[in-house]
């Protein structure tokens, strides 16, 4: 995008976003004259609707990512593994019956070996399935009983990275090999933080507009899909130093 380009949309998104206060910046002759310049801009480059659309997606998610920050990055249900003191935080949405989450599991496991100081948040976002809503009840169980994340990354690895479609039976076979206490185990699973955990990453899920998994959030940015370890890494440097190598 160029220069010239970048501040009609500028110009555009602020006119779109607030109208009111534009209003009251401009005569209604400097309104008009904006106006018709931006409108015979996009008449002869309809591309940048496109791009302009992007822009207020991107500045909306940042709105979102911070006045949901709080829930987001330091929920006391949420599991954090990696550096809890880290400079950067990554937050995963995923799904254990999801191919691609199955396929980001190693660049997570990456990027953990590779960065001392990211802190990583994974939220359960069961959509596939019943399936997939049942081996996320019992993620939320093994959480509760381990608030350390080392034994609840084993049990990740081995539910996620394992064939079959992930259920309720699978999960409490990961949990057992993983070395979770079964019987508390089945008693968490009635506990209301079952459902109140799954119902806080269902909201804001909803609030960012996030339908699919896996689904990140970088600082500031969100990443849909598996876009593999080097792709996140860029985006962690870049919320890191403002760059894509730090």
């Amino acid at each position: 995008m160029t220069t010239i380009t970048r501040l009609l949309a500028a110009i555009a998104l602020a006119v779109l976003a607030t109208g009111a206060a534009i209003a009251q910046g401009f005569s209604p002759q400097q309104r008009t004259e904006i106006e018709t310049i931006i409108r015979e801009y996009f008449i002869k480059h309809p591309e940048m609707i496109e791009e302009l659309q992007a822009l207020a997606q991107t500045e909306k998610m940042k709105r979102v990512i911070t006045e949901n920050k709080d829930t987001l990055f330091n929920s006391p249900r949420q599991v954090t593994l990696g550096n809890p003191n880290g400079d950067v935080t990554m937050v995963e949405f995923f799904d254990y019956n999801c191919g691609f989450c199955k396929r980001a599991l190693d660049d997570m496991i990456t990027l953990m070996k590779n960065n001392p100081n990211l802190k990583i948040v994974l939220k359960e976002m069961p959509v596939l399935s019943q399936g997939s809503m049942d081996a996320a009840q019992v993620a939320v169980a093994v959480a509760l009983q381990d608030k350390s994340g080392k034994r609840y990354l084993d049990f990740h690895q081995r539910l996620l990275g394992g064939r079959g479609q992930a259920d309720k039976a699978r999960a409490m076979a990961a949990a057992k090999e993983a070395g979770l206490d079964m019987a508390r185990l089945e008693k968490d699973l009635a506990s209301p933080e079952i459902n109140a955990t799954l119902n806080e990453n269902f909201k804001l899920a909803e609030e960012m507009g996030l339908n699919g998994t896996p689904s990140y959030v970088i600082g500031k940015d969100v990443v849909v899909g598996a876009v593999g370890a080097p792709g996140l890494a860029k985006k962690i440097s870049e919320a890191r130093c403002g760059k894509a190598t730090c």
